[in-house]
């Protein structure tokens, strides 16, 4: 049987932008960056679940299907818990294509 897996400490709210797939986090101040510092952190499974809630629904349109990610406070920075979003968070994993390539 598998351990149930600890809550997670703290939390942001992320998504892709609709217009172009950037990785994009939902602010304090209602609406996305693309800045992961930018991102609106909440402590606890009620505060995370409030924070999602607060991505209106004219806004979620800009972003396709927000969820919430485990964050860790590092040296004074916010970073991703999970590899998976760490690789989100530094931007593509591959260059992008020259013309006739």
């Amino acid at each position: 049987m598998a351990k149930p897996q600890p809550e997670p400490a703290l939390q942001v709210v992320t998504a892709n932008r609709t217009h172009d797939g950037a990785v994009v986090y939902w602010t304090a101040r209602g609406d996305w960056s693309t800045s992961l510092a930018d991102g609106a952190t909440a402590e606890g499974a009620a505060a995370a679940e409030r924070l999602l809630a607060a991505v209106a629904p004219e806004t979620a349109r800009a972003a396709i299907t927000p969820y919430l990610i485990a964050v860790e406070r590092r040296d004074g920075r916010i970073v991703p818990a999970s590899l998976r979003e760490r690789i989100r968070a530094s931007g593509p994993t591959v260059g992008a294509t020259r013309a006739g390539a």
